[in-house]
């Protein structure tokens, strides 16, 4: 009698967890179908914009852009742009990624860490694309150029780096972390960084809009395949590990 007591409680508090935490079937066909149809066009579009690169050095709204981010001046904002462009170059680059992969090894989040080092992995596969497409930066006689880079243009590996890695860090925050708010901060502070990122590019002359919207787009498909391997590996391999929904108790009678 205890025993079925027992199943009869554990059936009863999972199909709580499956009402609270698995959506309606429509809805989650919808959210398939709607993911499947921005893959299929960030893939087409990314390529295409690639291909175009390649032949063309920059297009005229590149250098439109370019030319209206920079006209706004003053101290803080380049401060801010500087600050920024800065996170993303190495060592200390090297140095983020390494201290989040670590801190959550040390919280026991194996998977998480496995999961956040394929999303960093993101900025290998942008670099590969800089070779192939092989743009060159922009240049001093066209817009202001705060320091000359060697490095081919497109697609931007800060923003990519942003896009993968700091986006992931703030998908995991908004998975782990309770209603809080260091979650909120977290959050805010993960958006900053992924959207300001792209702009301080283009401020420092170091990169054009459409180097930087590319890595926006290839930056976003692969977010959203880290987030699919995490998925796919936390239900198999790290059930015991934390997670964001509260326990559920039943409600007093």
């Amino acid at each position: 009698m205890a025993d079925a007591c027992a199943k009869d409680t554990a059936g009863k508090i999972g199909a709580k967890v499956d009402e609270t935490v698995i959506a309606p079937r429509g809805a989650r066909r919808y959210r398939a179908a709607v993911f499947q149809a921005y893959v299929l066009l960030a893939s087409v579009g990314f390529v295409g914009l690639a291909v175009a690169a390649h032949f063309v050095p920059y297009f005229p709204i590149d250098l439109l852009v370019t030319r209206a981010v920079q006209s706004n001046h003053g101290p803080e904002l380049e401060t801010l742009m500087r600050g920024l462009s800065w996170i993303g170059w190495n060592p200390q680059a090297f140095l983020l990624v390494a201290m989040v992969l670590a801190a959550l090894l040390l919280a026991g989040l194996r998977w998480e860490a496995i999961a956040a080092a394929f999303a960093a992995f993101g900025t290998v596969v942008g670099s590969l694309v800089k070779l192939l497409v092989y743009r060159p930066r922009p240049s001093t006689d066209l817009v202001h150029v705060f320091s000359s880079l060697s490095a081919y243009s497109f697609p931007s590996g800060h923003v990519l780096l942003a896009t993968c890695f700091y986006g992931f860090v703030a998908f995991l925050i908004y998975t782990l972390l309770k209603q809080a708010w260091y979650r909120v901060l977290g959050l805010t502070l993960m958006a900053l960084i992924v959207l300001l990122m792209g702009p301080s590019r283009i401020y420092l002359g170091q990169h054009w809009f459409s180097d930087v919207m590319g890595a926006y787009v290839l930056g976003s498909l692969w977010l959203a395949l880290s987030i699919r391997f995490y998925r796919w590996g936390k239900r198999r391999f790290f059930l015991d590990q934390p997670a964001a929904a509260e326990p559920v108790t039943d409600s007093p009678r």
